[in-house]
Formats: C-alpha cells, structure tokens, sequence
C-alpha cells in the first residue's frame, strides 16, 4: 500500500471543501469525486465550490474532478469519505471497485442508518476492509474556521499508528495541528453524540435557557458521553482530551454548528420538517439520534439527554416539558 499516495475526495460539501483546502496547502494533487455534474462543471468555472465555502479559491490544475465514484476511487490511494451519513449507502451502491487495498479515512460524523453502524465498521464489515487500513478524522474543527485559516486541530485515528502519523504530516500546516490516536471507535461515537447534545444545547437555547443552564448541559453531556464510550468500546482514554470534549464544546456553543442551529429552530417551535428544510444543510446528529437510542438498546447506559433529545425529534413531545424533565434530573 502506497501512503498516503493519491489522495480522493469523496463528497461536495462544506467539510469536504475545507478537507480539500488543508490538503491542497501542501504541494500535492488530489481526486475530487461530486456526484452532480452541473456542480462540478460550475466549480470549473468559477474556481470554487459553488454551493460551500465560495470564499475559498482553488488551483484547478491540481483538481481532477469526477462524477464517477468507481474511476476515483481505482486511481486513488487514499479515500477521505466526507458525504453526509444518511447518504453514503446510496454512493457506494455504484461502486464495483473493490477498496481492501485502498487506506480508507472516515471525516463523516454521522452512523450509517439502518445498519446503525459508525463508518469505519460499516466499511470493515460490508466491504472487506482490514481495520489497520481504516482511519477517522476527528475535530474540534468547523469548516468554516478552515476556509479562513484561524488554528484548529485535528486527531487522526487508526489501530496502526504509524499510518495515522503519515497522514497526519500531510495535513499539518501553519493553521492546522495534528495529533494521532488509535481509538477510532471511541472518537466515532463521540462525533456523533456532540451532535445530539449541540441539538439539545440549540433547543435549549431556542427555549430561552441562559448561559448558566448550558453550563450545566454540558457538563452533564461530556458524563454521558463517558458513560457511553465506555461500556461500548473500554480502552484507556482521557475524555477530556479535545477530540472528544473540545469537539463537543465547539459543536454545542458555536455560531457555525448547524446541528445547534437546528436545534434553536426546533426550540424556537418549529417543526422538523420545517427546520430542516430551512436549514438547507444536514443536521447529522438528527440522524444519530434515533442510530444511538436503537444502538443503546443493547447497552441500556444512562443518557438522559440522548433520551430527551430523540423524545422531541421523534416522539414530537413538547421541547418546554420535555426539557423541563431534564432540568430536574441534573445536579
């Protein structure tokens, strides 16, 4: 295996532009699978990503853009996968490629629904891949903040560290920092649960709840998160570290989190349907919701804030009751 080799987007929205971006600051050339030919045709014209990040200008001598997965995915070595979770099935149904071979890098915070599965399982169990081939890209890190270059950080996972290494020297740059781990598990389940509490947080918000109560969500909310990642995948790992708490701190307070900003529309009374189509943008943690509370059904851990969260989402029970309950469980 060639790493990292040729480098392959796959996906066109605003964390894959901004992947692109951090992969591009070095000198190197990269594959960039869209499914939308119009999109492609546009980005060429304009040089930049016509639906996300259009500040953000691209030297498209070094982009090969295709719309088809498998002729990507056969002249690449390294598939970073940045579609929204809900999605990626549908992408892969096209592909005849076979990907053992191939060093695969999961940026989708999201769990595959249906298989309520996170991605570097779903693509070790559905598709053969080994698991020392599989990696995660986790934050704390907004696309946004990317496309102007203010410092963020990123943890690459993989069991081979070695590997997660070399491509961590291919994304460091003078605004982007990089650390390596090897609980891809852990820093999977963390991304999606940062999602639902940065709903809740939203709702929260939309509810009218101060500063001091979000305090208290939070710190409710990294508990949680410890419980769970700890019954499901039991290694030594400090929760504290800013894949797992500093990605949830950013994805609960900032401006830039559209799973917050989904969760303020829904405490502000509208509906989800109507938030979402609003939005215009894919609240993943809407998703992860309903993978997570199936999932736990098998784990039976405490998570009240999960629990309130999918009873407003998908039971359609009052966010001010519902909240209220809440409230009176923490301490």
């Amino acid at each position: 295996m060639k790493l990292p080799g040729k480098i392959a987007i796959i996906g066109g929205g605003s964390w894959a532009t901004a992947i692109a971006k951090i992969i591009l600051t070095q000198d190197t050339d990269i594959n960039w699978y869209m499914r939308r030919d119009d999109r492609i045709a546009d980005f060429k014209r304009l040089g930049h990503n016509p639906a996300y990040l259009t500040g953000v200008k691209f030297d498209l001598k070094r982009i090969t853009f295709s719309s088809n997965i498998n002729e990507v995915v056969k002249s690449s070595d390294t598939l970073i996968f940045v579609t929204p979770s809900p999605y990626l099935k549908i992408h892969l149904k096209k592909l005849k490629i076979k990907m053992k071979d191939k060093f695969i890098i999961t940026a989708i915070k999201g769990i595959v629904p249906d298989e309520n599965l996170i991605v570097s399982e779903y693509f070790a169990q559905e598709y053969g891949v080994p698991e020392e081939n599989i990696a995660v890209l986790g934050g704390p890190c907004h696309a946004e903040e990317v496309a102007l270059e203010r410092l963020s950080y990123l943890t690459i996972a993989c069991p081979d560290k070695d590997k997660a290494r070399i491509f961590a020297r291919k994304l460091a740059s003078h605004y982007i920092k990089t650390s390596v781990s090897d609980d891809v598990s852990g820093i999977e389940y963390g991304s999606v649960l940062k999602n639902v509490y940065a709903i809740a947080a939203g709702i929260c918000s939309g509810l009218k709840y101060g500063d001091n109560f979000q305090a208290v969500l939070i710190s409710n909310a990294v508990q949680e998160m410890n419980r769970f990642l700890k019954t499901v995948y039991p290694i030594n790992r400090n929760i504290d570290d800013s894949v797992y708490l500093g990605d949830l701190l950013v994805t609960a307070y900032s401006n830039f989190s559209r799973n917050r900003t989904f969760g303020t529309m829904i405490g502000k009374g509208y509906s989800v349907k109507s938030a979402q189509i609003e939005m215009e943008m894919i609240a993943e943690g809407y998703y992860g919701t309903k993978c997570i509370k199936e999932i736990n059904k098998h784990y039976h851990v405490n998570m009240p804030i999960l629990d309130a969260v999918y009873n407003i989402l998908y039971e359609r029970i009052s966010p001010t009751i519902e909240i209220k309950l809440l409230t009176d469980s923490f301490r």
